[in-house]
């Protein structure tokens, strides 16, 4: 019994040591955290839609889409981005077709940049999402 005891006492220790040392590579610990991303761009065409991303801790993304709220995780390594699943709520409205369209470009996306109070996302294939930090 008091093996089983040291053994899950050790094992515990390990885990903890481990998440301590664990570093934040993404985009987060390169300039995105702290800010709410309102989206003003796609592909080069101004957004009439509202859209933000936040990044809350490491390896977590959320946000509010045109509909919904989203939450998501993020684990590439700066400059990479690749955003897990999206989870959102389901509530109905107008702007649907906006947020299909958002969480499409959203998913696609590859490579990030932080560039003062501007968020770039980008595909390989020139595909853009651009946000600005919010004031």
């Amino acid at each position: 019994m008091m093996a089983r005891k040291r053994l899950a006492s050790a094992a515990l220790a390990s885990l903890l040591f481990v998440a301590g040392c664990y570093q934040d590579e993404t985009v987060n610990a390169y300039g995105a955290a702290g800010e709410t991303w309102r989206l003003v761009e796609v592909d080069q065409s101004v957004v009439d839609y509202a859209a933000t991303l936040i990044f809350p801790e490491p390896g977590q993304v959320t946000g509010k889409a045109p509909c919904n709220s989203y939450t998501g995780s993020m684990t590439a390594p700066y400059p990479w981005f690749e955003m897990g699943p999206i989870a959102a709520t389901r509530m109905a409205c107008s702007d649907l077709e906006a947020e299909t369209a958002y969480f499409s470009a959203l998913s696609e996306m590859s490579q990030s940049e932080v560039l003062g109070d501007t968020l770039i996302l980008s595909t390989e294939e020139g595909r853009t999402m651009i946000f600005k930090a919010d004031e």
